[in-house]
C-alpha cells in the first residue's frame, strides 16, 4: 500500500540551484540545506506539513520522478517488476525501477508521513498546489502505461476529460497523483510537475514573474518553462481537491 507520495523535479546539475529557488517561491515553501552523497537533493518543505517534493540534481537533461513511500518495500517492489517493471537498484532504504515504458521511479520506506502542504495563496488570491506528475508516453506505449500504473498503485483510474489523458487520484490525504498522457508521437517517456490553479492568467503571470517562461496554452492548461529549462504546467482544476 502507497503510504505517502513524492514528486522529484530534476535539473541538470549546473542549474539545479536556481530550479530549487524558483520552485520554492512558487510552491511557498523554504529550502533544505543539500542533501545526499553529493549534495544533489534540496527538499522543499512547507510549513507544518510533511515533506512530498524535492529537486534533484543530475546528470542529464533532467525532467521530473514519482516516489512513493510504502509498507513493505521489497514486497512493493517484487509487486512492481510482477507487473513488468524494472529494478535498476536496490538499496535497504530505496529501490530505483522503470516502468514497462521506461518512467523511472523510486520505491522508498514509509516513515509516518500525513500532513500533506497546504494550497498556497498568492498576490491577488490566485490558489495553487503542486500536486500532480503527469507522465509523458509515446502512443504505443500508452494503454500498457495506464494499466500497469493503476495495477500497482491501486487507485482509483479513469480517462480525463481528453482522450489522450487518464488520471490516477490516490486517497485525499496523498500530496501527488498522477496523470498519463499519451504524446502525440513516440519518444522516450518523461515527466513534468503540474500545478493545480485556480485562474490560469494570474498564475502565468505570477511565474513569469519568478523567471519562468511562457510556452503555450492549451484547453484549460497553460505550458510554462522554469528558469533551469523544465517544462510544467498550471493547470485549471481546483487546488484543494484536484479536480
Amino acid at each position: 500500500m502507497i503510504r505517502w507520495t513524492y514528486a522529484f523535479i530534476d535539473r541538470p546539475e549546473a542549474v539545479a540551484g536556481r530550479a530549487a529557488a524558483f520552485w520554492s517561491a512558487v510552491t511557498g515553501t523554504g529550502t533544505s540545506t543539500p542533501w545526499g552523497e553529493r549534495g544533489e537533493f534540496t527538499t522543499l518543505l512547507a510549513e507544518a506539513s510533511d515533506a512530498c517534493l524535492v529537486v534533484q540534481a543530475v546528470g542529464g537533461p533532467g525532467g521530473a520522478h514519482p516516489d512513493l513511500a510504502v509498507d513493505d518495500m521489497p514486497a512493493f517492489t517484487a509487486l512492481a517488476c510482477r507487473l513488468g517493471a524494472e529494478a535498476e537498484a536496490r538499496h535497504p532504504e530505496l529501490a530505483v525501477l522503470r516502468s514497462p515504458g521506461g518512467q523511472p521511479f523510486c520505491v522508498v520506506p514509509w516513515r509516518g508521513q500525513k500532513t500533506r502542504p497546504p494550497v498556497l495563496t498568492g498576490p491577488g488570491g490566485t490558489a495553487s498546489r503542486l500536486d500532480q506528475l503527469c507522465l509523458d508516453v509515446s502512443p504505443a506505449a500508452f494503454e500498457a502505461e495506464v494499466g500497469f500504473w493503476a495495477a500497482l498503485t491501486g487507485w482509483d483510474a479513469r480517462p480525463g476529460a481528453h482522450p489522450e489523458f487518464h488520471v490516477l487520484r490516490p486517497p485525499l490525504d496523498l500530496p501527488v497523483r498522477l496523470l498519463v498522457q499519451r504524446l502525440d508521437e513516440p519518444r522516450p517517456a518523461s515527466a513534468h510537475p503540474d500545478l493545480a490553479c485556480s485562474d490560469l492568467v494570474a498564475g502565468r503571470a505570477l511565474h513569469e514573474r519568478h523567471g519562468a517562461e511562457f510556452v503555450r496554452d492549451g484547453d484549460g492548461w497553460t505550458v510554462m518553462r522554469d528558469p533551469a529549462g523544465g517544462v510544467y504546467c498550471l493547470t485549471g482544476r481546483a487546488p484543494v481537491t484536484g479536480e
